[in-house]
């Protein structure tokens, strides 16, 4: 299976944990989601350590951290036509690869990659993502055992 290099904008498909579903003891996701990488970054020791936010079909409430995928991205990215957003406000944290990553379904050869966002987008998205984290108003979950 391909596992490229995680790159902000890089949408994976991966087993999302909410941290709503943390609190209730949950330690596994419920159930496999496109995600977006937000930041990537080597440690001392040569890890990388991956911040990534979830792909969501449930639209947000108004100022809750959320942002449209264009139709024609999500097409793009082989995503379904349902509407879609990139939720900014929750990240999953884990050293990449990770056990929770999963190949994209139907994409051959195998991969986890479902594509880049625009760079426009990504910027919006990294941005967004920096405002909640200075705001404290982000939540984020650990998935390293």
């Amino acid at each position: 299976m391909d596992i490229p290099e995680p790159q902000p904008g890089l949408v994976i498909r991966y087993a999302y944990l909410w941290r709503e579903e943390h609190e209730r003891g949950r330690d596994e996701g419920i159930k496999d989601r496109p995600c977006a990488v937000v930041l990537a970054v080597e440690e001392a020791d040569g890890r990388k350590r991956v911040a990534v936010v979830p792909v969501t079909h449930t639209k947000p409430q108004p100022n809750t951290g959320a942002l449209a995928i264009p139709a024609e991205t999500a097409r793009r990215l082989g995503l379904d036509d349902t509407p879609q957003w990139i939720v900014t406000r929750e990240l999953n944290l884990f050293t990449w690869p990770g056990a929770d990553i999963r190949a994209v379904p139907g994409r051959k050869p195998a991969t986890i990659a479902h594509g880049f966002l625009p760079h426009r987008l990504a910027m919006q998205m990294i941005e967004a993502v920096k405002a909640h984290v200075r705001q404290r108003s982000s939540k984020s979950v650990e998935r390293d055992e």
